[in-house]
């Protein structure tokens, strides 16, 4: 990460999920399955979906509207709006500028990131560059997906892990000296990893048609093993460099909020480094995996029950399809 003069902080949290819940129970009418194999292989009960019609830009404009009512910053206020989604409403325009329309925030840009499981922090650290270089004083950034949108209901193996919802937080300077904000992040990618994780149908490669329909081609395909295996290792990895280059141990870092794709992988990485169920954030089991959003909703569970105070030093670190991976360690800053 480039050293700058400012550093940027978060200011402030929102988050939106949809009502409708999809139980284990749910689940069992649907495929070949029951709520004991969910729970041991994944460790999720419920996840949150959209009702038929409502798309990604509604659930990232709810979650930026919680944002204004808690910081109490205003439409106009926002100067640029970065939103890591992989189900955007539409190839284009751009699901910022819906959400910039929804909100009503007149005196702004912005632009989606595609990082999959890893766009919320690909979407943070970009923002926070403009803050950084002093370009922009406020600047909201957006996890949000509808993955039920992209889920085929028939594949026990993928349906059973995914949910909707939103998160954004407000990126703001700190003070000159302050301790608080972004203080590094780490991210990588490999594409070799695509094959493993992805949706063939609907871009340049594959154009949506009836043979891709019939084929399948617009929903998730996994490869389950060899995605638990790339992400517990590289979870673990980025969370050591962060630690190495900053010249911090694993005790300083009061709260992990770890990416929600699987219960198995969170505790897997928990214990190559070493850290106790207390200081991992785990909520999957109430959200599943809901992509970009996972990050920022375990942020506000863990500022709801009091573990993320002001001064604690936390570690955000996810994999997603790509593969992509991303690590961010943060000085909380409220």
């Amino acid at each position: 990460m480039t050293n700058h003069s400012i550093r940027a902080k978060i200011t402030g949290l929102g988050t939106y999920v949809p009502e409708r819940l999809l139980t284990n129970a749910d689940l069992e009418k649907m495929v070949d399955t029951n709520d004991q194999w969910i729970m041991e292989r994944v460790g999720i009960r419920e996840r949150h979906i959209v009702e038929k019609g409502t798309a990604t830009s509604d659930l990232g404009a709810k979650a930026v509207e919680c944002l204004m009512r808690h910081t109490h910053i205003t439409p106009d206020d926002i100067e640029c709006i970065v939103v890591g989604t992989v189900t955007p409403d539409m190839f284009f325009p751009s699901t910022a500028c819906l959400i910039q329309n929804k909100i009503g925030a007149h005196h702004t840009w912005g632009f989606d990131v595609s990082g999959a499981c890893c766009g919320f922090l690909y979407a943070l650290s970009a923002g926070a560059q403009f803050v950084c270089s002093g370009v922009h004083k406020k600047v909201v950034v957006v996890g949000a997906d509808v993955m039920s949108s992209i889920i085929d209901y028939k594949d026990r193996n993928t349906c059973v892990l995914f949910g909707d919802g939103a998160g954004a937080v407000l990126v703001e300077p700190a003070e000159e000296g302050e301790a608080f904000g972004i203080l590094d992040f780490v991210h990588e990618v490999d594409g070799s990893g695509g094959q493993f994780l992805y949706m063939p149908g609907g871009g340049s490669w594959n154009p949506s048609s009836h043979e891709t329909v019939d084929k399948n081609m617009h929903v998730v395909h996994q490869d389950g093993k060899a995605v638990f295996k790339y992400a517990v290792r590289k979870m673990y990895e980025v969370s050591e460099t962060l630690l190495k280059r900053n010249n911090l141990k694993l005790d300083d870092i009061k709260l992990l909020v770890p990416h929600q794709a699987n219960l198995r992988i969170i505790q897997a990485t928990a214990d190559r480094l070493g850290l106790p169920p207390e200081r991992v954030v785990l909520n999957i089991d109430r959200f599943g995996n809901t992509t970009a959003a996972t990050i920022p909703l375990g942020m506000a569970d863990a500022v709801a029950d009091g573990r993320l105070k002001k001064g604690d030093l936390i570690l955000l670190i996810s994999v997603g399809a790509g593969f992509t991976v991303g690590g961010i360690l943060i000085r909380w800053a409220y």
